[in-house]
């Protein structure tokens, strides 16, 4: 069983909110995602965000710490550190993350771990909800290979979570800590090996994912990707599990890649989440970054209220609502599971009272 819910979604347990969108009025979003740094460390081969360039930019901390106080007084949630890039190449990251837990928001990361040292982790983990690694296979060989780095980052990153581990059961903080592999030929026999690692240092998870084709990645490597003679993997990973550990192997993403259709008929999902990029500006969907019908503004020129409430944005949701083909749109999106539900609840079955 997903405790972590990871293969689905969260968006029931924000009721109010949901019934707000129902009845037509102005919803904040209760999830974003910020892209402190644009530039990476690595050059992962399925890299979907290839085609930003890995620009050498960095949020600016002042003006995010204004923001951030708004957002938290606006009803934000929660804030995942992820992005284009390395979120710990910013070098406040550790700041960034105070702030945000002091804005009344939790943080957490998607990150590959290899800056996550234990000076930064001191900082981060009292304050962050999860981190979560990306790291791409169970030996150092393949990782420099998937991940377009030297092999001693794989060492690298190992000891940054073993040590995190440590810092965590000393300090009794309630921080998750993860790791994720994206399902590759090149890694698919090193799924279990990385399974007994992680379990073995002290995480409390890992991911096993399926690709995601980005519609507008210069990658496509994988585009033609299947996953339906990987299903007995599952059976084989659960017998890492223990009361502390648990691999979670994303099952219904990887039918939904296979079956490459959608159970909805547009997205109605934006007005929940919001991604705001290395440079500051804020979109209704990171899979149409560059796309300006899907941009709403910058924070280093509005509020972030300004920009919510602003007829780019309107007008943005409205070519969304009437003319989006969703089916141009990245299978499996970070939405995707949310979408389904919001669509059934506008457009319920018959005998929905039969509870």
């Amino acid at each position: 069983m997903d405790k972590f819910r990871i293969d689905g979604h969260k968006l029931l347990y924000h009721v109010p909110r949901v019934n707000d969108w129902m009845e037509g009025k102005n919803t904040y979003p209760i999830y974003m995602e910020i892209s402190p740094a644009g530039n990476c460390n690595h050059r992962c081969v399925y890299c979907g965000l290839d085609f930003m360039k890995y620009q050498n930019r960095r949020l600016k901390t002042e003006v995010l710490r204004e923001r951030l106080a708004e957002l938290g007084r606006l009803g934000l949630k929660s804030i995942m550190y992820a992005g284009e890039g390395e979120p710990f190449l910013h070098p406040d990251m550790p700041l960034i993350t105070e702030l945000t837990r002091a804005a009344g928001i939790d943080p957490a990361f998607t990150t590959n771990g290899v800056l996550l040292d234990e000076a930064r982790a001191a900082r981060v983990l009292p304050v962050t909800s999860w981190i979560k690694v990306s790291i791409n296979a169970g030996t150092k060989a393949t990782y420099a290979a998937v991940h377009g780095c030297k092999e001693g980052d794989f060492d690298t990153v190992l000891g940054n979570m073993r040590r995190a581990a440590a810092l965590r059961r000393a300090t009794k903080v309630p921080c998750t800590l993860g790791m994720q592999i994206l399902l590759l030929p090149e890694n698919s026999r090193e799924v279990t090996t990385l399974a007994g690692i992680a379990r073995d240092i002290g995480m409390d998870y890992l991911v096993v994912k399926p690709y995601s084709q980005h519609p507008q990645s210069e990658t496509t490597k994988y585009a033609g990707i299947s996953y339906e003679q990987h299903a007995p993997l599952a059976d084989e990973l659960a017998a890492y599990d223990t009361k502390d550990f648990q691999v979670i192997f994303r099952m219904q993403a990887m039918r939904r890649w296979d079956a490459a259709g959608k159970r909805y008929g547009c997205c109605l999902a934006l007005p929940f989440w919001s991604y705001i990029d290395a440079g500051g500006g804020v979109w209704g969907c990171s899979v149409y970054l560059s796309d300006d019908r899907f941009y709403y503004g910058s924070i280093y020129e509005n509020t972030f209220e300004e920009i919510w409430t602003g007829e780019r944005r309107m007008n943005s949701l409205a070519w969304v609502r009437e003319k989006l083909d969703i089916s141009q749109c990245r299978v499996n999106c970070r939405m995707d599971a949310v979408n389904q539900y919001l669509w059934e609840l506008k457009n319920p079955p018959a005998h929905v009272n039969f509870i």
